[in-house]
């Protein structure tokens, strides 16, 4: 359900100084996305870079570009800034090399829609309805998924992203912030889902976004995420993982799946 053979990231080389953001360490950025791309190769992905543009996290940014499933892809029509309209454009030329189905929204589309709210847990998607995705981008996803089960899940009034709260931590297993709206959210997709799902909780918001590829999964590292989160992960997982240092990423406003789009080319 989670097997990948490619991995689309932007490229981060050494940056001019018009380009860095105040307080960040752009070095020590560029070691934990290289960090991050070592481990995806040591997985047996094949990562392939794409010479974005934009500040820093714009660069970095793949998650917002597009939700890619079993060989198509869907790129959204808005984008909050001209670097990531430019970055999509370079996205899909990829992607189209890459042999993949690739759906632009129209322009005129009703539709609302964020990568970040579209959640797939290899056997349907939940999407949240929040400012930056509707009841249209949900029907969206469905229409272009109609293989796979598709509900939407209204997110709380102070939520962020949904997979920034709630994301796949292995086979039917979902990691989720213990927080208010965490255990909001776990409610909505247990009602909801046409599957059942095990969950593992952790303390604090900002370990529960990972990554799960290739049966590994990918997560914050201790120095980020503090020893009660990482126990958590040492204890409950039972199959091969990853920790990652997220330190300057975390800065920007970056999470393990913002970095990458994953992707089984045959």
């Amino acid at each position: 359900m989670h097997d990948y053979t490619h991995a689309i990231m932007g490229i981060i080389y050494p940056l001019a100084a018009e380009n860095a953001l105040k307080d960040i360490k752009t070095e020590e950025i560029r070691n934990e996305v290289l960090g991050f791309k070592r481990v995806l190769q040591e997985l047996n992905i094949n990562v392939i870079e794409i010479n974005t543009t934009g500040n820093i996290r714009e660069k970095l940014m793949m998650e917002d570009l597009a939700i890619i499933c079993h060989g198509i892809a869907v790129i959204p029509k808005d984008f909050s800034s001209p670097a990531l309209n430019v970055n999509s454009k370079l996205l899909q030329k990829t992607l189209v090399e890459c042999g993949l189905t690739v759906i632009v929204q129209e322009p005129h589309s009703t539709a609302k829609l964020s990568p970040a709210d579209v959640l797939f847990t290899g056997r349907e998607f939940f999407v949240g309805i929040s400012d930056y995705t509707n009841e249209n981008g949900a029907s969206f996803i469905a229409d272009s998924f109609p293989e796979f089960p598709c509900t939407p899940i209204k997110m709380p009034p102070d939520a962020f992203s949904l997979k920034k709260h709630i994301t796949v931590a292995g086979n039917d297993i979902l990691t989720m912030c213990e927080n208010e709206v965490g255990k909001t959210l776990l409610k909505k997709i247990e009602r909801e889902a046409t599957y059942t799902y095990k969950t593992l909780t952790v303390p604090i918001l900002e370990a529960a976004n990972c990554v799960f590829v290739n049966d590994t999964l990918m997560h914050k590292g201790i120095e980020d995420i503090g020893d009660p989160c990482f126990k958590v992960f040492c204890d409950k997982i039972d199959f091969p993982r990853r920790s990652l240092k997220f330190t300057e990423l975390t800065k920007i406003m970056l999470d393990p799946s913002s970095l990458v789009l994953l992707t089984k080319l045959f």
